[in-house]
């Protein structure tokens, strides 16, 4: 009797121990898809303020949509700083991804965070980067904004769903800061096909409506 309570102790044990280990370890390379994920670059700018990059904020010369990263994505949750990666990356790089992330600080934080769980080397993770992003057409909508505006999350999907033929409400989700748009996030395989992403989805704005700032504004 003694032994077989002994015994049940240990399984409780391990059972405990079990449960608050992680399901999988983050290791470069092991992943199941992408999120790309697009900022409302005037947002970022706006809320921001003195502290925001003032390359990305030059209001003579205001970017719309750009990258904040392309990350490495479990079903659920994701893995980040994976280990046998470098964590300094040439500032090459950054530069030539100015156009689109304007940001190095944000090239070198993305690389350490999310590159590191790509699999991939910076100059190869980055140029996937760049393609994932040049796959996505923006709607003609923000494209042309020139002032303030309000739209839901829905308006906002139906926007890049009507721009993008086969990317489904269920492949990205619009989220939201203090009430303003902030950022598109869109489902990727690893070659770059749209695919869904359900824990993505469900994790999106909920508010019926969106304040969109104006490029420039500040």
């Amino acid at each position: 009797m003694a032994l077989k309570n002994r015994a049940l102790r240990l399984f409780v044990l391990l059972s405990a121990c079990l449960a608050v280990l992680p399901a999988r370890a983050d290791k470069a390379g092991d992943f199941d898809f992408y999120v790309l994920a697009l900022s409302w670059s005037p947002t970022y700018c706006k809320q921001g303020g003195k502290n925001a990059n003032p390359h990305q904020c030059d209001v003579r010369k205001p970017f719309r949509f750009v990258v904040h990263g392309l990350w490495p994505q479990y079903e659920r949750g994701f893995p980040e700083s994976c280990p046998g990666q470098p964590t300094r990356i040439d500032r090459r790089i950054a530069r030539e991804m100015e156009d689109i992330m304007p940001s190095h600080n944000l090239v070198f934080h993305e690389w350490r965070k999310h590159g590191t769980c790509s699999g991939l080397d910076p100059e190869d993770y980055f140029d996937l980067t760049r393609r994932a992003f040049e796959k996505i057409t923006i709607p003609g909508a923000f494209a042309r904004l020139d002032k303030r505006g309000k739209a839901s999350p829905a308006t906002v999907e139906k926007a890049f769903h009507l721009a993008n033929p086969g990317l489904d409400d269920d492949e990205m989700a619009v989220t939201c800061d203090r009430g303003e748009l902030e950022e598109v996030r869109i489902c990727l395989t690893r070659d770059l096909e749209f695919r869904s992403c359900p824990a993505v989805d469900r994790a999106g704005c909920r508010s019926s409506s969106l304040s969109v700032p104006a490029p420039g504004a500040r």
